[in-house]
This record gives C-alpha cells, sequence and structure tokens, in this order.
C-alpha cells in the first residue's frame, strides 16, 4: 500500500528536536525511568529486576493484559491485544475494511484515523465539527451520512486537536446508530482520564457496544510516550484474532522493558493522572490570561479534556506563515492546521508540559514585539 505522508508527523520531525520550546506538544511531561520504578510495587519491582531480554508474548505480557482489562467496565484480559499506538490504528483499518467500503470520521483529526481507509480504496465522508456552537459533533450529521455500504464509523473523543468532548446524550447516539446499522465503531481513546470535570468521563465504546473497537495508550494520559504502548480493547473475539494475526506482519510482540515499565505505569495510574490534571488545570489558567489579553488576535474554544486545543487567528491570517515566524524568530513551536488539512486559520497548542508558562511568556514577549502580530 502506497501511502501519503503523514503531514503532521513530518512537521514534527522537522522541528521537534531542534526548537528549544514545544507549545505543541499532545503528550503530557514524560517521567524518568528512575522516578517510575522508584514509585512501583514490590510485585513490579521484582518483574523488572528478574526481566530477561527476550521475545514477549504477542497478545501482550498477561499481567498487563490484566492491568489494561482493569480499566474498563465487562472487559476481560482475554478482549485486550497489545499493540504500538499507531500500529493499532493500521491493524483495525487493514482487518476491517476493503476497498469500495465507505466510513465516516471526525475531522480535522490524526491522519492515519482517515488516511488509511482512503489509500485501501474506501470512501470516506469527514464529520466535520459546528465551530461556532463549540466544536460541536452534531450525531444528526452521522446519521444522515449512512449509506448502504457503510461498513465503520471513526471517532476520537477527547478530541485532537478540538479538545472536545461529547455529552453522554450524544455519546449514546453515536453508539446506538452504530448498533442500529451493525457498523464497526473504532474509537480513539486516547485522551481518556484527562477529562477536567471527572463527571464528564465517557463510557469507553468497547464497554457499550459488542462491534466497537477502543484504542488507548500510555502516551498521552500517562505521561509515557517513550514506552511506545498502547492497546485495543474489542469484545468481538473473532476481530480480536484476526488484529492478533494481522500483527504478526507489524511488531509481531512489544518491547520487554516497555511492558514492565507500562505495568508499573498503570498500578500507579491514580498518582499519575492527578499530577497531570492539576498542571493542566494550572497551564489552563494562564492560557484564559493569554487570550483574554491577545483576544483582539485570536479566538479561542477552551476544550473540555485533554492537553490540547485548537486557536483561530483573527484577522485572515495565515496559520502555516505564523507558525513558520514564531518557530524561526521565537523559537517556538506550534501546530499550523494545514497539517491537518484543514483551512490555514488554526494552529494546535499543548498544555501538557511543564515549562508550558515559560514557553506561553516568550511567545507574548514575540507577540510584543513590533511586526509580532503581523
Amino acid at each position: 500500500m502506497k501511502i501519503a505522508p503523514f503531514e503532521l508527523e513530518r512537521y514534527f520531525a522537522r522541528y521537534e528536536f531542534s526548537t528549544r520550546y514545544l507549545l505543541s506538544s499532545s503528550d503530557c511531561d514524560g517521567l524518568s525511568q528512575a522516578e517510575l520504578v522508584a514509585m512501583a510495587d514490590p510485585a513490579a519491582r521484582e518483574l523488572w529486576e528478574q526481566l530477561t531480554l527476550g521475545y514477549t508474548e504477542s497478545l501482550g505480557h498477561p499481567i498487563l493484559r490484566a492491568e489494561i482489562a482493569s480499566l474498563y467496565r465487562g472487559i476481560r484480559p482475554e478482549d485486550c491485544l497489545v499493540v504500538v499506538p499507531e500500529e493499532g490504528i493500521l491493524i483495525a483499518m487493514q482487518c476491517i475494511l476493503k476497498a469500495g467500503d465507505h466510513v465516516i470520521c471526525t475531522f480535522p483529526g490524526y491522519q492515519s484515523l482517515y488516511a488509511i481507509a482512503e489509500e485501501m480504496g474506501c470512501e470516506v465522508t469527514r464529520w466535520e465539527p459546528e465551530i461556532e456552537d463549540g466544536w460541536y459533533f452534531n450525531p444528526d450529521f452521522l446519521e444522515k451520512n449512512i449509506r448502504p455500504n457503510t461498513r465503520l464509523v471513526v471517532v476520537n473523543f477527547p478530541h485532537n486537536p478540538t479538545g472536545y468532548l461529547p455529552g453522554q446524550a450524544d455519546y449514546g447516539r453515536v453508539i446506538e446508530i452504530a448498533r442500529q446499522h451493525r457498523l464497526y465503531l473504532f474509537s480513539d481513546e486516547m485522551y481518556r482520564f484527562l477529562e477536567y470535570d471527572p463527571q464528564d468521563r465517557l463510557t469507553s465504546a468497547c464497554e457499550e457496544y459488542e462491534r466497537a473497537i477502543s484504542l488507548f495508550g500510555m502516551s498521552k494520559t500517562f505521561g509515557l510516550a517513550g514506552l511506545r504502548l498502547g492497546w485495543l480493547v474489542t469484545r468481538d473475539a473473532e476481530l480480536l484474532q484476526r488484529l492478533a494475526e494481522f500483527k504478526d506482519y507489524t511488531t509481531i510482540c512489544s518491547s520487554a522493558p516497555s511492558e514492565i515499565l507500562a505495568i508499573m505505569g498503570l498500578r500507579t495510574r491514580d498518582t499519575l493522572i492527578k499530577w497531570h490534571l492539576a498542571r493542566i488545570q494550572r497551564n489552563l489558567d494562564l492560557l484564559d490570561l493569554f487570550f483574554s489579553e491577545f483576544a483582539a488576535d485570536f479566538e479561542w474554544v477552551k476544550p473540555r479534556a485533554g492537553t490540547i486545543g485548537f486557536p483561530r487567528l483573527r484577522n485572515n491570517r495565515s496559520s502555516l506563515e505564523f507558525c513558520q515566524q514564531v518557530v524561526q524568530t521565537a523559537n517556538i513551536m506550534l501546530l499550523p492546521s494545514s497539517v491537518y488539512g484543514y483551512g490555514d486559520r488554526h494552529f494546535r497548542l499543548g498544555f501538557g508540559r511543564e515549562n508550558m508558562p515559560e514557553a506561553l511568556e516568550q511567545l507574548v514577549n514575540y507577540l510584543k514585539r513590533p511586526g509580532g502580530k503581523h
């Protein structure tokens, strides 16, 4: 399969490790290995100290799968497949779709959620939000766009890049529409547990619907992106078997150290999530002040969950031009909406990192320079 370049990842490859301030990152600050190991319980510490660096089980370490299952209601370890998160998207699309199928996918979004299907010869309808209503993804759009050949609905809540999170009623409608039409539902839940109000947290799609596949992992919520570890969860046993068989052609199995470190992370998840949410709230308070001060320059819809938002530039300014000037002049990386294929007026802003206040201060200094807003 020949596939188009992943624009977001190519942009990050250009700037991520050469720019001082990353003000567009979507993950929470990473822990050091020493910090994580120091937090481990005795059983996990023993697994770490006795670890043999050989092959691991292709489905994932049994203890890790048990920890993953504990995140969900009504899910067994047998319903979980350990993957690299990006790999999970590729595997799921390859196992569910064929050329000529129709897919409906939330958009803008992570490119592989819709691009893989397009490259496979599927028809993809992009489900765009109603901007004037706070990035609202209206389930009416989904219902109106079901076709006889529709096979898959792809959703991403909390949403990358807007931080939108639907209410329980709308989310329930999405699941019910998929159920009524016997569609597969792929649910990217990489920012789950980062809801600012815990009462806003949605149930996982895999808990609600037998043809749902939920994607989650260690990268965003837990601040452990370097483990390169996530999982797919589904109660569809036949589909899970196909997913596992396809994985034999990708990574086959996971990194042994990453699996044990992930067990440690999941067993200390309450502490990690508490730390990250506290930082996110501190940073959001600063962003409230920033966007109030620069209201003439930016339009801001405050997210309801996650570590990223999607401000809009006023005065018809190009986001690509703005982001390029900021990175070249102020050594600050922002992510233009053009990498999402979503116009040229928005940019992604991340607030899950500890140094965000310093990065934001540098952005303020840049904007107050002569010509900084032009």
